[in-house]
């Protein structure tokens, strides 16, 4: 049988380069209900041989015809605007989309990809953060509805593989690129749109809080590279260069050619002080690290919000 993949979220953000890359591979159904997701992220691949858009609820079920070799969960509302606006459908996607989509890979008896996330670590007392780290959570603070439900993915995913399921869980931090909604809330759209209006630059906190930013394309790869080669333990994705939010605006003015200010608002509840990946084991069981350097990426990122703004 050639290979025949379905992936839940396959029109948001990730989902529609991941989509991209294993129409390479074989036949693609994306299945998106579209409630963060858009059609224009994969209009470019409908029409080509393999490829095929579904507009449904996983949390509902996945009533799709066919048998699939492999089946990528990404479905998720992954921007605090998003989670914090949706805490019902969040923590829905994050168990009885998993499970429908668990359910699914074992009836085929397909390989099977959850996309988890640095969230899972809370606001870490161990930095950078292994996957043996098991975290620093508030579970009934505003967060948790995405935080927990991701967790939540997790165990569920391992109980399967307990039950023969051949089961992939991608820890992801930090990702930016071309197709990031320009209104979704996290720091890459934020900073871009208004750096290109010339408005001032909205920083939480002091800005000494870091993140890790992976340009999506090497994020695609290591998604790819866990699909044929890891095992069934979490593997951190990211890229594990360390940047305060003041260095990273910094960067985005430098990008944009922009003079804009910087504006400092107060830091949200339970927002992360520092986020860096440990990807020690995605390089030995892999043979995967990120590519692309901040200033590459972040100039392909910035030709696409041009063309938003």
């Amino acid at each position: 049988m050639s290979e025949r993949f379905l992936v839940t979220g396959g029109a948001g953000f990730i989902g529609s380069h991941l989509c991209e890359r294993l129409l390479e591979r074989g036949e693609v159904v994306c299945l998106d209900n579209l409630i963060t997701g858009s059609r224009e992220k994969v209009a470019h691949l409908v029409g080509r041989s393999g490829f095929s858009f579904l507009e449904a609820d996983c949390t509902e079920g996945l009533p799709v015809p066919g048998r699939f070799t492999g089946v990528f969960h990404l479905a998720s509302l992954a921007s605090p605007v998003h989670y914090l606006a949706h805490p019902v459908e969040t923590l829905r996607v994050g168990a009885e989309g998993t499970r429908h989509a668990l359910e699914r890979a074992r009836a085929d008896g397909a390989r099977f990809l959850v996309s988890s996330t640095s969230e899972v670590y809370g606001d870490p007392l161990e930095h950078p953060q292994k996957e043996t780290y098991w975290g620093h959570v508030n579970s009934v603070g505003p967060r948790s509805c995405y935080d927990e439900s991701k967790r939540y993915a997790e165990a569920l995913t391992v109980a399967y593989s307990g039950l023969g399921v051949d089961t992939r869980i991608a820890r992801i931090f930090n990702t930016y690129g071309p197709r990031m909604s320009l209104l979704d809330g996290r720091v890459v759209p934020a900073f871009i749109s208004q750096a290109l209006r010339g408005e001032p630059l909205t920083v939480f906190g002091d800005g000494s809080q870091t993140r890790s930013f992976c340009y999506v394309d090497d994020l695609v790869e290591g998604l790819l590279a866990l699909y044929d080669r890891g095992d069934h333990l979490p593997v951190n994705l990211g890229n594990p260069i360390e940047r305060t939010m003041n260095a990273f605006a910094d960067a985005v003015r430098q990008a944009v050619g922009s003079s804009s200010a910087t504006k400092y608002l107060p830091l949200p509840q339970d927002d992360p002080r520092q986020r860096r990946p440990d990807i020690g084991r995605a390089k030995a069981l892999l043979g995967w690290e990120p590519r692309t350097g901040l200033e590459e990426g972040l100039a392909r990122t910035i030709a696409y919000f041009r063309t938003k703004v």
